[in-house]
């Protein structure tokens, strides 16, 4: 057995352990409750927390501890031990099945839109065994869900969990329908393809800019970044390449499926890519993945950044979600079959996809809406902030001939009768990838390509799990009443076609005039956060997630609330962070070298009579300028914060920080990026992008 192999999942107290250390009937519960959403027993709970103990002490465990997401898009964690006095001044190693199931930290300080007031301190956290609970550091992790003490989410996993339940719900429901009475449950699966850059610590502990926000405020382009594409898929460099073996190594451990790992586009970027796993184990890897990214590279000397746009004109980073369907049987429900009712099946799920995004297109806009992520959408590496569909021209023809009840010009001269026809077997990609394409059939699943690199992928998934769900609780409220079920399937499928065909396209999605196209289909185009956030109160919009009882009235007005409070937030620490800068250090910087350089002119002068001085004398009255354009738009800014100040209305604040904040910022980029071009890099108070894009050797 290879490394990788011993290795994976040695720190996981999973199935495999289970079955060894529990009681067989134990296990068949905990089976149960792990794909069947059976609940656990008190009694069956406190078998498994001792044997999860056991293990766990036998790994090296002292501590354990209940890992949340909570509204922070990070993790949380409070590790208490596993040491219980008894007489005698000695101690024994206790936990109990109570404390596996719920846990009580202090939910005070964490957001929650307004679903709490600060004095109520109790939160809870219970237990999700459909997650593997885990060691890592000598603590015993345990997967939970966050909630408040009146039952509301405070968290990203409730929602995720609820999703699922939603879809699986529906799922089943459709199934029955094509006569899979076998089936016992549906999951989402995710695969998370994660972007990140790698630089040296050195450089990035003289960027305050980078410490305190994760992004470049001030920077101009070096004279090489990415325009030859040499790092695209280029030789790893021997210190990326141990930061990637050492990551591997302890990803493994924890059971995560690292698998693909590459350079990307940009210089100092990368990417890893983890194997499919049921949406919200797909969650949990993701957070561990972010986290021990971060780890692992101080140990390497080196900062990994997640921020989607850390650096001004090359790629930023996203994190593509790969999302399909998959039965208890080992069915995927996005891959064409081999019979008219399998491709029938197949095209009915396929319809609900596309309906779903096209009726919820804001909703999924939203799910990845952040100041960091603004910076990235509609750049040249990212798809644009208008959702759109591409499923290839293979899969647009069969929908063509089935919408106008033509002959599918394809490999079968045939009517496209839903239930009558067969699909011709295409291949998994039957046309080139789109990369343009926010959302992208590829051949079994579709790739969302808009989520950023810092992201939980939970709040893309929930908006998926939930809107495919109605779609499909619509489909099955028709054909369940059907008297003439394959005629009403031809019909239903035709239909949906017909009404959502505008959210399918195939085009070049940077092209200026599929913005204009898009507005003449009556797609939205959000470009920034304070313009998708009030999805979160459309009426349409809490009438699905209240239906689905994914979430209340009240936690959608949550996260409405958080959502631009966070917002607000991000964008003052980054104008507060760029008036640091070129006040204390920028602006003293230029002016100490425009002096010294008129005095190194005026010397030149007096020593030679007569001499050229027109460099020293151009770039002293061109940096005076730019001081001066500078001062001014620091000032602006400095007062547009203090204006930001008085305005109560989170959504009023928003759109000011939108309108007026980041303006400002723009303008003062804009002079300081061109005083650094004309200062002597000795005399720059900061590391250059040349300087950090390109330190890691």
């Amino acid at each position: 057995m290879n490394r990788a192999a011993e290795l994976f999942g040695t720190m996981v107290f999973n199935e495999s352990v289970m079955k060894e250390r529990l009681p067989e009937d134990v296990f068949e519960k905990v089976l149960l409750a792990m794909n069947e959403g059976k609940r656990l027993s008190n009694e069956s709970a406190s078998v498994v927390a001792d044997a999860m103990k056991n293990w766990a002490v036998e790994k090296g465990a002292t501590h354990f501890t209940h890992w949340f997401q909570p509204m922070t898009g990070i993790t949380a964690e409070k590790h208490d031990s596993f040491i219980t006095p008894v007489s005698g001044g000695k101690a024994i190693m206790e936990f109990s099945g109570k404390e596996l199931i719920q846990g009580e930290p202090d939910a005070s300080s964490f957001p929650s839109g307004g679903l709490r007031a600060t004095f109520e301190a109790r939160g809870y956290t219970a237990w999700d065994p459909t997650s593997y609970a885990f060691i890592k550091d000598d603590v015993l992790y345990i997967p939970t869900a966050f909630c408040s003490y009146g039952g509301h989410a405070l968290d990203k996993k409730t929602p995720l969990l609820r999703s699922m339940e939603a879809l699986n719900r529906q799922c089943l429901r459709i199934l029955k329908l094509f006569g899979n009475e076998s089936v016992s449950s549906v999951k989402a699966t995710a695969g998370a393809e994660q972007e990140y850059f790698l630089i040296d610590r050195g450089v990035y502990s003289q960027r305050r800019d980078l410490i305190y926000t994760g992004r470049t405020l001030v920077g101009c382009a070096p004279p090489k970044a990415q325009e030859l594409s040499d790092h695209y898929f280029g030789t790893i460099k021997p210190r990326v390449a141990a930061f990637m073996k050492e990551l591997d190594c302890e990803l493994w451990k924890l059971g995560v499926p690292a698998k693909t790992e590459h350079n990307e586009a940009a210089p100092a970027q990368h990417e890893l890519a983890a194997v499919y796993s049921t949406v919200n184990i797909a969650a949990d890897h993701n957070q561990l993945i972010m986290e021990l990214m971060q780890k692992i590279a101080k140990k390497h000397g080196m900062v990994c950044l997640l921020h989607e746009k850390p650096f001004e004109g090359v790629n930023g980073s996203g994190k593509h979600n790969n999302w399909s369907l998959m039965t208890d049987a080992g069915t995927n429900l996005l891959e064409p079959g081999d019979t008219p009712s399998e491709n029938a099946q197949f095209l009915l799920f396929l319809c609900a996809v596309i309906q779903a995004v096209d009726d919820y297109q804001e909703m999924l806009r939203l799910s990845v809406a952040s100041a960091s992520n603004d910076h990235r959408l509609g750049a040249l590496e990212a798809p644009p902030a208008i959702v759109s569909i591409y499923i290839g021209d293979e899969l647009t023809t069969i929908l063509s001939s089935i919408e106008n009840d033509e002959l599918y010009s394809g490999r079968e001269k045939e009517l496209m009768r839903v239930g009558v026809h067969v699909l011709p077997k295409f291949p998994k990609d039957t046309t080139d990838r789109n990369r343009t394409s926010p959302f992208a059939f590829t051949g079994n699943k579709f790739e969302f390509r808009m989520p950023g690199a810092s992201a939980s992928i939970s709040g893309a998934n929930v908006v998926l799990n939930t809107a495919v769900a109605e779609s499909l609780r619509q489909y099955a409220d028709i054909l369940e009443t059907a008297d003439d079920r394959e005629s009403s399937l031809h019909s239903l499928i035709r239909d949906v076609i017909r009404k959502h065909k505008r959210i399918i396209f195939n085009g070049n999605g940077y092209d200026n005039e599929w913005v204009a196209e898009a507005a003449r289909r009556g797609l939205s185009n959000l470009r920034t956060t304070p313009d998708a956030v009030s999805a979160y109160l459309d009426e349409k919009n809490v009438e699905l997630f209240e239906r689905h009882r994914v979430f209340s009235r009240e936690e959608m007005a949550a996260r409405h609330d958080m959502k631009l409070d966070l917002y607000n937030k991000v964008v003052r620490i980054e104008a507060s962070t760029m008036i640091s800068m070129i006040r204390k250090d920028i602006l003293p910087a230029v002016s100490r070298f425009s002096g010294n350089l008129a005095r190194s002119g005026a010397d030149k002068a007096a020593l030679c009579c007569g001499v050229n001085l027109t460099y020293e004398r151009q770039t002293v009255n061109r940096l005076s300028d730019l001081l001066s354009a500078a001062d001014a738009a620091a000032l602006l800014l400095e007062n547009d914060i203090a204006a930001s100040e008085a305005i109560e209305d989170k959504m009023e604040l928003a759109v000011f920080t939108r309108d007026r904040i980041l303006a400002d910022m723009a303008t003062l980029r804009s002079v300081s990026d061109e005083m650094e071009q004309m200062t002597a890099k000795e005399a720059w108070p900061y590391p250059s992008y040349g300087d950090i894009l390109f330190s890691v050797s």
